[in-house]
């Protein structure tokens, strides 16, 4: 299995390639559009033919390439059912397993962060978009978000989780690339440490996040499997241009 994990700098995104060596298939987890060509040399230097992309939810701060992915080398577009977008190929749900090859993806639905969010796991490892971070969690106060619901789902389905798997969330602010079920358990400021779901709701409450300045460009592009908006204002252009520049992991 090939494994590589890839970052956008300007919406602290994580992408993630992973490569059956058997069949030549390869699967992008949550890509982003202005790094389209970065994902496709990566993929051809590991002698690989992008079969899917695989969104873990509709992203509200980048719009997804998969929709431009597609078109160029002929992709497939998965992404979490519920969401009931018509540009899909196949559309994701909890209890089905998704494969490609020899690479097997349980999806697991996590809701809270948004109300169609999905987790990955693969092997020893979980893709955990939004819903679980490193040392924090996505915020829930847009796209149906539920603080309760996150809170249940970081709780029975994630860390529930063996201890041991890693975490491989869809940002980090930081320059962190990987946690454990047990790191986020034992010292998560949001979730971790026993937090009650009263401490977790007023922790959320108390969050004074602003509004997300890409959001009404993001959501209708990627429920579209994106597509950047014509209108643009200038200072956002850089979220659909291609990048000159982007650290790899």
């Amino acid at each position: 299995m090939i494994f590589r994990q890839l970052y956008e700098p300007i919406s602290s995104t994580y992408t993630y390639l992973l490569g059956c060596e058997e069949t030549g298939l390869a699967v992008l987890v949550d890509p982003v559009i202005n790094a389209v060509q970065r994902d496709l040399d990566e993929v051809r230097k590991h002698g690989l033919m992008l079969a899917y992309t695989l969104d873990t939810h509709i992203h509200a701060d980048h719009i997804t390439s998969a929709l431009q992915l597609k078109q160029k080398v002929g992709s497939k577009i998965a992404a979490p059912a519920m969401e009931g977008l018509p540009c899909t190929d196949v559309g994701i749900e909890e209890g089905k397993l998704f494969q490609v090859g020899s690479l097997n993806f349980t999806p697991l639905h996590t809701p809270g962060h948004t109300d169609g969010h999905f987790a990955y796991i693969f092997q020893d490892r979980v893709f955990s978009g939004d819903a679980l971070l490193i040392d924090g969690c996505g915020r829930t106060d847009f796209q149906n978000g539920d603080t309760d619901e996150l809170y249940r789902t970081v709780n029975e389905k994630l860390f529930a989780l063996p201890e041991d798997y890693l975490v491989y969330p869809a940002h980090d602010y930081h320059d962190r690339r990987v946690s454990t079920i047990a790191q986020e358990k034992n010292r998560n400021p949001r979730l971790g440490q026993g937090k009650t779901l009263e401490e977790f709701r007023e922790i959320m409450r108390n969050l004074n996040l602003d509004y997300p300045k890409f959001i009404d460009y993001a959501v209708p592009g990627n429920r579209q499997c994106g597509v950047c908006p014509p209108d643009l204002p200038e200072h956002l252009q850089e979220y659909c241009q291609r990048m000159v520049h982007s650290p790899q992991g």
